[in-house]
């Protein structure tokens, strides 16, 4: 994972998982790497960053599953470790592991609400890829539907590179580097409460504009929310989809 500032933040896990037939309902899973598997997608609590917090706890849930839309929530409260993200509670969907330039669309649609006090956090997607399915990550996408309470992107300096119309709505794009890590974020400029988009429009812009080689392997794809503070806080989230074609 990385390092993050309010201006800084961090990336989420890579794990895949085998699909479930059916939805079981059960109690919130509050443990660091509790999961629930439904059909193709995998649904993690990942309190990755909990070291950085004075205090604090998070609980996530599965509210249904049907066809292929899952609903889903956290809840949580993180004190501590200014400008530091605590987690990334994230459903992270089963793909094939294959060069971006073969892949012809990713649909997606993804509905949430957020609700809490002095809430800091991310609702965001997040994407993987390297020159090998296997590899170590050489680049990480990220596209946030919604920067809330100041929170922002890994940037060399701070500033956008960019700012562009993809899947309907407006982003502004920052670079920056995790380690050795390429970082592209795309940040909504207006809050995307009901998303619609292929996520290869992101992809494919990067490729045109940016010099995301067209070669790269997409390894994984999550979508969720990253915390930096905030208390009694709550992400609902009232549909989601992906599919990859």
């Amino acid at each position: 994972m990385k390092l993050a500032t309010l201006f800084f933040a961090s990336a989420a896990s890579l794990a895949l998982a085998a699909p479930a037939a059916t939805v079981q309902k059960r109690a919130d899973y509050c443990g660091q790497w509790d999961n629930a598997v439904n059909g193709p997608y995998t649904t993690y609590n990942n309190l990755w960053g909990r070291r950085d917090a004075t205090s604090g706890s998070q609980c996530t849930g599965v509210d249904g599953f049907s066809g292929n839309t899952i609903k889903w929530h956290t809840s949580w409260s993180w004190a501590g470790g200014p400008g530091k993200v605590k987690s990334y509670a994230n459903v992270v969907t089963k793909i094939s592991q294959k060069a971006i330039s073969s892949i012809k669309a990713l649909p997606s649609t993804w509905s949430w609400a957020y609700s809490g006090s002095s809430v800091i956090a991310n609702v965001s997607f997040d994407l993987f890829t390297s020159s090998t399915a296997a590899a170590k990550a050489e680049y990480e996408v990220m596209i946030w539907v919604a920067a809330l309470g100041g929170a922002g992107p890994i940037s060399f300096d701070g500033k956008p590179i960019a700012t562009i119309t993809l899947a309907g709505s407006s982003w502004r794009l920052f670079k920056g580097k995790n380690g050795d890590v390429n970082v592209f974020s795309f940040v909504a400029v207006n809050e995307v409460r009901n998303f619609k988009g292929d996520l290869m429009e992101f992809l494919n812009y990067l490729i045109n504009k940016q010099g995301l080689p067209k070669t790269q392997i997409l390894q994984s794809v999550g979508a969720g929310t990253e915390p930096f503070s905030g208390s009694n806080a709550k992400l609902t989230v009232s549909g989601y989809t992906l599919s990859q074609s």
